[in-house]
């Protein structure tokens, strides 16, 4: 069996045997009718704002039609740090399993003591996916998306899926320890600075509703799209109610989803709950995607 390899979530090894053009050989002005003509190819950086930190990574496969539909990778970092390099093995890892996806890799404008998430993070990624339907013929794919986020990553992926967007192109989201309910007792309660530095990222004058405003918990409707939740039970950041209460709303309201929950696991796991969660990951996409 392989060995997977991820950072910053997940931390295994893998030998992988596969090729990437470079940029240079991308062919944009072939025929969507004739995907033998189509070759595989990554763009990195490309703009979708003005500022520095809104670019992302494009990974397109071969034969690739406007069909093709695309896997977002949303890298964690607490709001405030990390970067899409963070998420590179699992652009390998998906071009290993599933080589039919395109891939984006995105960035999106960090929070600090003075500029909140929310809304600029959701934001970003409205602007994404407007820029990647403007650009589809371009590109040669379609308009079909899927979610991969990590921590925080994974609170954007969950929360934009379920309230922003607004014409449903979203066929599935999937979340590794992110946040769900940023009004948990859990946290409002909390002792720890750590978390309680990232509820202060929403200014001082901070209130219930618009915690829930910000809470995939409670943003969730029955329209939301099928959803995989991978939770540890030792995870010193995420409160085990973050993803027990939102798998349990889910059942509520008949969303398709999948929970799997970790008791001896933290915040991210190696070794053979790795390879799980990674196995569980790609047949939820293959079903749903």
């Amino acid at each position: 069996m392989k060995k997977l390899c991820y950072h910053f979530i997940l931390s295994l090894t893998l030998l992988l045997n596969y090729s990437c053009s470079s940029d240079s050989d991308l062919d944009f002005t072939a025929s969507p009718t004739d995907p033998t003509t189509i070759g595989a190819g990554f763009l990195l950086d490309i703009s979708y704002g003005t500022d520095a930190d809104q670019t992302y990574d494009l990974y397109l496969p071969q034969n690739r039609t406007l069909n093709t539909k695309v896997i977002i990778l949303v890298h964690g970092g607490g709001w405030t740090s990390g970067d899409k390099a963070d998420m590179n093995n699992f652009v390998e890892l998906i071009q290993a399993d599933l080589p039919q996806y395109a891939i984006v890799n995105m960035n999106y404008r960090l929070a600090n003591e003075t500029t909140s998430p929310f809304p600029m993070q959701l934001d970003d990624i409205t602007a994404l996916i407007n820029q990647l339907k403007e650009r589809n013929e371009e590109y040669i794919i379609s308009e079909d998306y899927a979610f991969l986020g990590t921590s925080a990553g994974g609170h954007l992926s969950l929360l934009w899926s379920y309230a922003y967007d607004t014409e449903a192109d979203v066929n599935m989201v999937a979340s590794i320890v992110g946040p769900t309910n940023l009004a948990d007792e859990a946290y409002l309660n909390n002792a720890d600075p750590t978390i309680q530095a990232y509820i202060d990222l929403l200014g001082t004058e901070v209130v219930i509703p618009l915690l829930e405003s910000f809470s995939p918990f409670h943003r969730v409707t029955s329209a939301a799209p099928p959803t995989v939740l991978f939770y540890g039970g030792q995870d010193p950041l995420i409160p085990n109610s973050q993803g027990m209460d939102l798998s349990d709303r889910l059942i509520q309201l008949g969303v398709t989803h999948e929970f799997t929950f970790y008791p001896e696991e933290g915040h991210g796991w190696i070794g053979q709950n790795a390879i799980d969660t990674w196995v569980k990951f790609t047949a939820f996409v293959q079903e749903h995607h």
